[in-house]
């Protein structure tokens, strides 16, 4: 019987899909985002004014401000979510190595989060390779009392298939194991520091966790090859409890008032550079869907919510919060879809956790494609981990975004690094989000079924299994199912 009605969810989404004539809504946003879009000229204004928006900095509360202003400006109906976080900020490191304690040299590196307040370690090197549990278990207990050396991906030459994880699961493996630091090798060329939380919780972590660049760590690992190699690490950091914000506005709508759509991204950014491409890109194509909503005085029969996280760059804390607060309102119950934008470029398809949704985001897509047939109508379901569309999901939401696009200006090997600035961002590939973006929020809001409901405890399950995220989830102590 639950087959039988998932079938005929499936034949209602197809047959709405043929009903749903979005087209002439479709054209308006287009030609409004492609001849007056703001998102390029306000991203490149908050660069230069704001420089980074790390929450908790007086920048964060800056980048709080200018959003809030921003769509007041435009109209809309905004306020502040206040929340608490235990913020995290980067003081002093001095990082060192050599073959012995008198004979330590100085290496380049950059703290990660959350690294201790104060720490203070000389111990010897144990090459962890890809920093996996496989990893560990061939070391025993060598890693005990010793700084784990990590690569942050998956090095050339590993088993065919194998799965990397992020920095903090990684450093919490590293953690377990006990070692008593972890030096973890980037992946980019010419000594490119990647920065970021090593924490899975978004709370201090017990050890010292820093980045070194790729050829340093590929000429430390050599070295390990011949003989005992000592590391030095004496850092002091920030953390504490400080107000940050999330900004939010709000679309009412018309016939089903209670049933919302949420279109979030983070406003944050870490404090090397400006954090144009993450996330200026995906937040100010969020500030700029919701000027253009305002701009067409477009009505929905859904409540959308337009919302600026921040926190998420140390540990998803801003959309964490909106969860909770969601759930002590009771009225999680009220969200039925949540679109992502982190780091979204020049989208050409739709990306969603729920393969049922397929039938309708292709509808959609192929209106698109009349308009524009650069965009490719591409179709992807599945589910990852690490940015703000996660807590959504493990309450079971229906989540998505853009999909097929591509970063722009090679921008990618400056993720989390002092190169991530403004002269990386393309001006139509943000365009070309924005609009895409505004007609997907403005089809799920509109559609009159959505094929897709809540999942239940079980189905979420066994959704997570299937998209390989228990050992992840396990690492990060939000795995709530028995083994």
């Amino acid at each position: 019987m639950k087959n039988f009605f998932l079938l005929a969810l499936v034949s209602m989404g197809l047959s709405v899909s043929a009903q749903d004539n979005f087209g002439s809504v479709f054209n308006q946003i287009n030609t409004e985002v492609q001849a007056n879009s703001k998102a390029y000229s306000t991203l490149k204004n908050a660069s230069e004014t704001i420089g980074h928006r790390l929450t908790g900095s007086i920048n964060g509360a800056k980048a709080e401000e200018y959003a809030y202003n921003l769509l007041k400006s435009y109209g809309c109906e905004v306020k502040y979510q206040p929340f608490e976080v235990e913020s995290w900020d980067r003081k002093t490191l001095a990082v060192k190595v050599g073959g012995s304690t008198n004979d330590l040299a100085p290496m380049k590196a950059v703290t990660l989060a959350h690294s201790p307040v104060s720490a203070k370690v000389t111990a010897a090197i144990i090459d962890a390779g890809n920093g996996l549990e496989t990893d560990y278990q061939s070391l025993g207990d060598k890693v005990k009392g010793k700084i784990a050396l990590i690569y942050l991906g998956v090095l050339p030459g590993s088993p065919q298939g194998t799965r990397s994880l992020h920095r903090s699961e990684k450093t919490a493996i590293a953690t377990k194991y006990g070692a008593i630091g972890v030096m973890i090798i980037n992946t980019v060329k010419d000594g490119v520091l990647l920065t970021g939380t090593a924490s899975v919780t978004g709370k201090l972590i017990p050890i010292p966790a820093v980045c070194i660049g790729l050829e340093n760590g590929m000429a430390l690992k050599e070295k390990l090859k011949a003989g005992n190699q000592i590391a030095s690490i004496e850092m002091t950091n920030f953390s504490g409890l400080i107000k940050a914000r999330n900004v939010i506005a709000t679309f009412k709508g018309t016939a089903f008032p209670k049933e919302k759509i949420v279109v979030g991204g983070h406003l944050d950014s870490w404090d090397l550079a400006t954090g144009a491409i993450d996330n200026g890109i995906g937040s100010f194509a969020i500030l700029d869907m919701a000027r253009t909503f305002k701009k067409l005085n477009l009505t929905t029969k859904r409540t959308l919510e337009f919302v600026l996280f921040m926190g998420e760059e140390q540990g998803l804390l801003g959309s964490k919060a909106y969860v909770a607060k969601a759930k002590k309102d009771k009225t999680i119950d009220q969200i039925v879809y949540m679109l992502n934008y982190d780091m979204t470029n020049d989208p050409k398809g739709f990306s969603t956790t729920r393969k049922e949704m397929e039938p309708l985001l292709k509808g959609w897509g192929a209106e698109i494609v009349k308009i524009d047939t650069g965009y490719k109508n591409l179709f992807q379901a599945g589910a990852g981990l690490h940015s703000d569309h996660q807590p959504f999901m493990l309450e079971g939401i229906t989540t998505g975004g853009g999909a097929g696009g591509r970063l722009p200006n090679n921008s990618g090997p400056y993720y989390h690094s002092d190169g991530d600035s403004f002269k990386l961002v393309d001006e139509q590939g943000l365009k070309n989000t924005v609009r895409f973006s505004a007609m997907q929020a403005y089809a799920l809001a509109n559609t009159p079924i959505i094929p897709v409901t809540k999942q239940n405890e079980v189905d979420l399950e066994a959704f997570l299994r299937a998209q390989n995220l228990k050992e992840p989830l396990k690492i990060a102590g939000e795995w709530r199912w028995k083994d």
